[in-house]
């Protein structure tokens, strides 16, 4: 058993959009991640995703309009749901999805990250 202290936790993540394991629940990871500037649209065919904005703005941008997020408010964009998140200023966000979760889901590409343990 250990617990996690979250500020530790994000100051020791360094790089934006790269998310990092801090716990497994059954087949769901929780995970940490800093987002700065524009993320890949992209699509989880199979898994449902949870971000619970800790702190800074988080713009969803989804295909019928815009929702923003803020520090202390989550949004769960179910599978199959095209989104793109953005982040104009730096943001800390938890997100709660199951452990087949790729980050840039169908999108593939470059921004594409083995997320990695604490």
């Amino acid at each position: 058993m250990k617990k996690v202290n979250l500020a530790k936790a994000f100051a020791s993540i360094q790089e934006t959009w790269s998310p990092r394991i801090a716990a497994q629940v059954n087949d769901v990871h929780v995970k940490l991640a800093k987002l700065e500037g524009e993320f890949v649209r992209h699509t989880h065919q199979n898994e449902d995703e949870l971000f619970y904005v800790l702190s800074g703005v988080l713009t969803m941008a989804f295909d019928d309009g815009d929702v923003t997020v803020g520090p202390g408010e989550f949004i769960m964009v179910p599978r199959g749901v095209a989104h793109k998140p953005v982040a104009p200023e730096l943001v800390e966000v938890l997100l709660i999805e199951p452990a087949t979760t790729v980050n840039t889901g169908d999108a593939g590409g470059e921004r594409t990250r083995k997320a990695e343990w604490l």
